[in-house]
């Protein structure tokens, strides 16, 4: 694909990629399939560790590496009981970037740069992208409160100005998340002073992925206006499809949720090979470097297994939707290579017309772009 200069930004230099558009790491969505072919077709496509196995994750990295030769990451939880491992495993076979959904230890970035890994670390504050370049990170994802699964209360606007203010003057690399699915939205975004944006909700609904029909189906009937931000699943706030689940969850008093939080906890962990000892010393991390209350570490189970119900089962009347706000925006399943291609036209174009070189345009879901007001006949 043949893109406007400017798109040729400093994330595409760091991880080498044709494009400064990342897929994010989704639990139970970002797998193999989809990571290949957002990196082969010049983005960069991250794995979702947290929902595999250690067996399950060397799997997944070897059949990204079978299917392209491109750059591509996998995204670990720091408290995960077995990180060291993984991110041992990310060393040995030549992964070239490991992404961070909360922020690692020291430790965890040191060891990853020794070894010439380039680290990522999703924020939704500015001070947290302060605190994160200290520890030696590569880039940042300034994930806005329009963003999908967790989320902070910044809007994008506002949160991914602060945060290249924030770390100026390092080398840390910026990108955008929450609200962005076309190419005015990679434009805003480097207006904004990021290098690039990176989207979950778009990847999710595009040819590759690999959530049921019926589900998907669902998120393309969702309005602007579909979707709530709650505390009830985990305890933390999450944005996800309003649902009758949703609605009885919140109804609910919280102490009734702890049942099915427990029952989840021990689900979980034996799908991820983890012992119930294991998982009570990963809570205590939780509890001490993510600053979570006991409720909510309690509660932590709950997002990763009622998402499997929806997106892997099927049967989202069980589970829960995750998703941003853009899921408002998107109508279509593109294949990926489609999509980014569209999404770099797009882009141009809307450069060109801002430069004056072309007359303002229209893309495939771009209105016309500047002040078309007619001349006064005066």
């Amino acid at each position: 694909m043949t893109a406007h200069p400017v798109l040729r930004t400093r994330a595409c230099e760091l991880f080498g990629i044709e494009v400064p558009i990342v897929q994010t790491g989704m639990g139970w969505v970002s797998g193999a399939h989809l990571t290949a072919a957002t990196s082969a077709a010049g983005g960069l496509g991250i794995l979702a560790s947290a929902t595999m196995t250690l067996d399950e994750l060397a799997d997944a990295v070897a059949k990204v590496q079978e299917r392209t030769d491109r750059p591509f990451g996998v995204n670990l939880l720091p408290n995960q009981t077995d990180a060291a491992e993984r991110i041992e495993l990310i060393i040995a076979e030549g992964v070239p970037v490991a992404s961070f959904a909360a922020a690692p230890r020291p430790e965890q970035v040191a060891q990853l740069n020794d070894a010439g890994v380039l680290t990522v670390v999703t924020v939704g504050a500015p001070r947290h992208a302060e605190k994160v370049a200290a520890m030696g990170v590569r880039a940042v994802i300034a994930q806005g409160g329009e963003g999908g699964g967790h989320t902070g209360s910044i809007p994008t606007s506002l949160l991914v100005p602060g945060v290249v203010d924030a770390v100026a003057g390092t080398d840390v690399v910026v990108l955008g998340a929450g609200g962005f699915h076309d190419g005015r939205g990679l434009v805003a975004a480097l207006a904004w002073g990021a290098h690039g944006i990176a989207m979950g909700t778009r990847f999710l609904l595009s040819a590759e992925s690999r959530v049921p029909d019926n589900v998907t189906e669902q998120y393309l009937a969702t309005p602007l206006t579909g979707t709530v931000v709650t505390d009830a699943i985990d305890g933390a706030p999450q944005r996800v499809i309003r649902t009758a689940m949703i609605d009885a969850l919140e109804r609910s008093p919280g102490l009734l949720r702890f049942p099915r939080a427990a029952a989840n906890a021990v689900r979980f962990g034996r799908q991820a090979g983890v012992s119930l000892p294991a998982l009570a010393r990963s809570g205590v991390d939780m509890h001490r470097d993510q600053e979570l209350s006991w409720a909510q570490v309690a509660l932590a189970a709950n997002a990763p297994m009622m998402t499997k119900a929806a997106l892997v089962e099927g049967e989202p009347e069980l589970g829960i939707l995750p998703t941003g706000q853009v899921v408002g925006a998107i109508d279509d399943r593109p294949p990926v290579a489609e999509l980014l291609e569209r999404i770099v036209k797009s882009a141009s174009d809307v450069l060109d017309a801002l430069a004056g070189n072309t007359d303002p345009v229209a893309g495939s879901s771009d209105p016309v772009v500047g002040n078309t007001a007619p001349e006064s006949s005066s």
